[in-house]
């Protein structure tokens, strides 16, 4: 296959991971208004060239953002109320019980109360001409969304395999649909509202010359649409419960795997119908983003499946996927696409074959790289420019808590790989480290850049069910000396052009 761009429009730059759900806000999460184009100036004035968001799906029960009832809609939390208000769809009174200023983000009461300002606003609403053109071309996950979200609430928001027949059947549901016409109206404004505010965020970055790179899971939720609008794509029984479903074997870090519990593809008719599935998920995506990194691309190789009713991922089995067909059907029909690869693990040679056919950079992340003398993931190991190094993710350590717990060991690994400086912390020493590699992209955690801990700014740690996604950045973060000490930062590793 033609090989991918070997970069993305530019070379040695540097990006922030920084979360939409953690932006300030007066209303309990962040949203697609002021702080996020004051978002985007802080990136512009540091010199940094992309954005990394988490999947702006919506989300459901744990809250995770990897385990959406929709992979093509957006979050209804992010809607932004001031602007509802500025439209004149919500009044002052109206978002003064909208407003929460906890530490951190409770979604729980979002639920409770979100909807309900959304309803409102909704309700003040007239349709138009955008309207109309956003609902005609969205149509083909817009419909399946809305409808599937009205459903939900006719059934108290239980899970689709426990509805009844008529509804559980997509197909037979379908005849049922104009009963319910009014609140699926409900479900595409949500979605129109959403699109619209998050196009008006992404232009603004592009006029800084600001690059979005959004982030999608490699798999959908068993209680979404994606599943019940298609059951034939996912290897179900007769139920439609999971036959298998994906998760981790067995390894140091979790000794009975990790058991993720997402439905497996039916790769087999997937591949036979062209990919259809995903050329129209792929191209929903890149809709919202310039660049998408692609979630536990080692799956897309072999993936690890556990028969349904498992308690744990021990007695699970490897099985192949059609990795490079999918990705030379999704290069046909968006040429221009922009990938990373998140290769992070336990990579063996069909997934570092399948990197290199693509073309796609993978990722590299540092806190892997003091485990071993030699080990891929320290810069000097870098074999070529065309991957992107990162300090931490959203699933691991803040770096200021990782340093703290390095054994002996992988801190005199560090200290030779690098020293440690007089005139700056050892975070950012980090920092520096991946800066100055020679990844074309270098993406740094706005936590990184804060120097925050775990107990502070944790995202998520990975094979736990509660306390994780709640993170909320500090309202006074963007201060002149917090913008001097990164810019200063780009500057000295020569990421600031």
């Amino acid at each position: 296959m033609a090989k991918y761009t070997k970069n993305f429009g530019f070379m040695h730059r540097a990006g922030i991971l920084m979360p939409v759900s953690s932006l300030p806000s007066e209303y309990g999460i962040g949203s697609l208004g002021k702080s996020a184009y004051e978002f985007v100036d802080f990136l512009d004035s540091t010199g940094h060239k992309c954005w990394q968001v988490l999947p702006m799906n919506p989300t459901s029960y744990g809250d995770s953002p990897y385990q959406s009832p929709a992979s093509a809609a957006g979050n209804p939390y992010f809607i932004d109320l001031d602007i509802l208000a500025e439209e004149g769809l919500l009044t002052a009174e109206d978002l003064e019980g909208q407003k929460d200023n906890s530490t951190t983000i409770n979604y729980g009461w979002l639920f409770s109360a979100r909807y309900s300002a959304l309803r409102l606003a909704y309700s003040r609403f007239m349709p138009n001409a955008a309207y109309e053109e956003f609902v005609n071309e969205n149509s083909s996950w817009l419909e399946d969304y809305a409808y599937f979200m009205a459903l939900k609430v006719n059934n108290n928001y239980c899970q689709w395999t426990l509805w009844d027949e008529e509804y559980r059947n997509y197909k037979k549901a379908l005849t049922h649909k104009a009963e319910f016409e009014s609140e699926i109206s409900f479900w595409r404004w949500v979605q129109f509202a959403f699109m619209s505010q998050w196009k008006d965020v992404v232009a603004y970055a592009h006029k800084k010359k600001i690059s979005v790179i959004g982030d999608m899971p490699i798999y959908v939720a068993h209680d979404s649409a994606d599943v019940w609008a298609s059951p034939e794509q996912f290897l179900l029984d007769e139920h439609y419960n999971p036959t298998v479903v994906a998760g981790c074997p067995p390894d140091g870090y979790a000794p009975d795997g990790q058991l993720w519990g997402n439905p497996i593809y039916n790769w087999e008719l997937m591949e036979k119908e062209g990919f259809a599935w995903w050329l129209n998920r792929v191209g929903a995506a890149f809709r919202l983003y310039d660049i998408l990194r692609i979630d536990h691309f080692r799956g897309f190789a072999g993936y690890y499946n556990i028969p349904f009713g498992e308690p744990t991922a021990r007695n699970g089995k490897w099985d192949s996927a059609p990795g490079i067909e999918l990705f030379r059907a999704i290069k046909e029909a968006y040429p221009e696409s922009k990938i990373i690869a998140e290769d992070l693990g336990v990579i063996t040679d069909d997934v570092r074959e399948l990197l290199v056919d693509t073309g796609f950079p993978g990722m590299k992340m540092l806190q892997f790289g003091v485990y071993d003398d030699d080990s891929e993931y320290m810069p000097r190991m870098f074999k070529n420019k065309n991957c992107v190094v990162y300090s931490s993710t959203h699933d691991s350590d803040c770096t200021y808590s990782w340093l703290e717990g390095l054994d002996e060991a992988a801190a005199e690994r560090l200290e030779k790989e690098c020293p440690t400086s007089e005139d700056q912390s050892r975070t950012y020493d980090v920092i520096e480290l991946a800066l100055s590699s020679i990844a074309n992209l270098a993406v740094i955690p706005m936590q990184d850049y804060l120097e925050l801990s775990n107990e502070v700014g944790r995202m998520n740690t990975p094979s736990t069910a509660s306390g994780n996604w709640g993170w909320r950045i500090d309202k006074n973060y963007d201060t002149p000396e917090l913008r001097e000490k990164v810019s200063k930062m780009l500057q000295k590793t020569n990421r600031k052009k």
